[in-house]
């Protein structure tokens, strides 16, 4: 199976390293060529114009539930004109009481070329089926609630 990798760098700002009084603030580079600046959540002190983990867990999420959802509908026929997601990573105490993503939601709008249509339900059984085969659903388990608008 294949071994996907990102490259983060990180470094020290302030004199010191000491509780509540350095930046968390990096960079995370995908295939040597694309740099995500990245930070805590807002919450926890965090840049509010830079990304953070949870947000990058949650468009990997949406990504991956929308590219499985296009294969599947490639293979049905499905003419998808455009396909756009919403996703909300809520922040919370999991059963032991750490900080965690307790729940990803997903808000997958899908659009089809004029003249094609489905029903709700045909539209809600594809997606139930791209959550069920999207590897990083499959990865989070139960934490993923699907709201098809």
């Amino acid at each position: 199976m294949s071994d996907l990798s990102i490259d983060l760098h990180w470094h020290r700002t302030e004199p010191g390293l000491k509780t509540g009084a350095y930046s968390n603030a990096h960079t995370v580079q995908y295939n040597a060529s694309h740099d995500i600046r990245v930070d805590a959540a807002p919450d926890w002190g965090g840049d509010p114009d830079n990304t953070n983990p949870e947000q990058a867990l949650a468009s990997a999420l949406s990504s991956c539930h929308m590219m499985t959802f296009l294969a599947l509908a490639a293979k049905a026929g499905w003419p998808v004109a455009s396909y756009h997601d919403c996703a909300v990573a809520h922040l919370g105490k999991n059963p032991e009481g750490q900080m965690s993503v307790t729940r990803i939601d997903l808000h997958p709008v899908v659009r089809f070329d004029t003249g094609f249509a489905i029903d709700a339900g045909e539209l809600e059984q594809m997606q139930h089926r791209a959550h069920r085969y999207c590897f990083i659903a499959n990865t989070l388990a139960g934490s993923v609630e699907i709201n098809i608008l």
